[in-house]
């Protein structure tokens, strides 16, 4: 029986896809192994590797943004015992100027975090898809530079 990294390997480009969605989710998964593996041992084209490995991961984040679009700010914030006036400031930032923040989303645990928390403040999605686009796309550059340096 195979492993999900060889399945995702066997797939090509839509199993990059895939991987790089999965990882880019809550789920725990490194589409990084993925990629490596894609440019080290096969002939595709690095370039759409990243591009196929970027479109999943920054639908994977936003997946986990509507999952935080799902919940309400007050409960939230009640739980967290943040204070009302503190909130509105932090949701009105967010809201206009703050989805550079997806910026960051490639981040290991955080990356997720940081997505659910952008939907749960309501943080513009173009915004989002737009900032979390650069920096995956960035990382996903780094990955393949590292294989190719070491291949």
């Amino acid at each position: 029986m195979e492993s999900l990294n060889e399945f995702f390997i066997n797939y090509g480009y839509i199993g990059m896809c895939l991987a790089a969605f999965l990882a880019g989710t809550f789920v725990p998964f490194n589409s990084e192994v993925v990629m490596a593996a894609l440019v080290a041992t096969t002939s595709m084209d690095p370039w759409l590797t990243i591009i196929s490995g970027t479109i999943g991961n920054v639908a994977g984040t936003i997946f986990n943004y509507y999952i935080g679009r799902i919940w309400d700010v007050q409960p939230i914030s009640k739980w967290m015992r943040i204070k009302e006036k503190r909130l509105v400031k932090t949701k009105n930032y967010v809201e206009n100027k703050g989805s550079w923040i997806a910026m960051f989303t490639f981040l290991p645990i955080f990356g997720s975090a940081i997505a659910i928390a952008l939907g749960i403040l309501r943080a513009n999605v173009w915004g989002v898809t737009l900032f979390s686009f650069i920096g995956k796309f960035a990382r996903y550059i780094l990955v393949v530079l590292s294989v190719k340096a070491i291949v």
